[in-house]
């Protein structure tokens, strides 16, 4: 049985304004999505599909992909997607789903799935790289978005990331000097990002907009100061809250932190990124947040 794997990710600048061309700045997490697979040689051409969440099945489904049929599963709405995700590796491939062999195929997602870090992303990333294709055109027909988890799924590295005029990322070292200061908070809730998505849509933006945004990243990846760091933190948060007219998470959850609050990604779940100050833990969990993990735990 062969074994492809990828990392999650969490986007630290530029969220929404990616999908215009603002540069982002992405980053790998410990965890990820591990893919197994084997291919038999029988003639029935089906797709066994199983998927794991932190080593405990969570979808299983049988796929006639001859005809395209599930011929059973446990959860009809979640077989339906990797059908149509399958479809589409077919269209594709040159080599997967052209015989008649049948397909056994594994996920094990690393991290729960309400933690946001990317279970489809690294699901894209895995059926690409099985199957030879581009994950990024995989990625376009099957989900949408702009693209940087697949970057960073890919590069397994930090990325710098953009979408226009065409899809470009480079790998870079992204290491800041202060990083033992920062920690993540989870929200206790994911956040659909279309819904962001299409708000952000709805709006008039302009270039300029964009490329402030692109400089805001270029600036914070050089920072080499936590006050710096947080202050231009801080005014992205407010950029973004300006334009799509939601409230910082910092001012409806945590307007008395002593430090900067971050979304990273979709605005109202998934995590959120401070600093460090005198008795944090017991100010997060005080208030009901009980996951946080500092840059150790959760950034390879």
């Amino acid at each position: 049985m062969g074994e492809i794997y990828s990392p999650g990710k969490l986007m630290l600048t530029s969220e929404y304004f990616a999908i215009d061309g603002a540069l982002v700045l992405a980053v790998p997490t410990k965890l990820g999505q591990e893919f197994f697979f084997e291919e038999k040689n029988d003639g029935n051409s089906v797709v066994f599909w199983e998927a794991y969440h932190q080593n405990k099945l969570w979808l299983k489904a049988a796929i006639d992909y001859k005809n395209w049929q599930i011929l059973e599963t446990n959860i009809t709405s979640s077989a339906e997607f990797i059908l149509k995700t399958l479809k589409n590796v077919q269209n594709l491939s040159d080599i997967k789903f052209k015989s008649t062999d049948s397909y056994h195929l594994k996920t094990n997602l690393q991290f729960p799935p309400d933690y946001g870090l990317g279970s489809s992303s690294t699901l894209m990333n895995n059926l690409a790289e099985w199957s030879e294709i581009d994950p990024f055109q995989l990625n376009s027909i099957s989900l949408g978005g702009s693209g940087y988890d697949i970057a960073v799924a890919n590069a397994k590295s930090a990325v710098l990331f953009q979408n226009q005029p065409q899809i470009h990322f480079e790998k870079i070292n992204f290491d800041p000097t202060f990083k033992n200061e920062l920690i993540f908070i989870h929200l206790n809730q994911k956040q659909d990002s279309r819904e962001g998505i299409n708000l952000y849509k709805s709006k008039i933006k302009s270039q300029k907009m964009i490329n402030e945004f692109s400089d805001l990243t270029r600036n914070i990846l050089l920072c080499d100061e936590l006050d710096k760091f947080s202050d231009l933190m801080i005014l992205h948060e407010q950029r973004i809250s300006d334009f799509i007219g939601i409230p910082t998470v910092k001012s409806i959850f945590f307007a008395d932190c002593a430090k900067f609050v971050k979304s990273l990604g979709a605005w109202g779940g998934d995590f959120v990124m401070s600093a460090k100050f005198e008795g944090f833990e017991d100010y997060f969990w005080g208030k009901g947040f009980n996951t946080i993990f500092e840059w150790s735990d959760l950034i390879d």
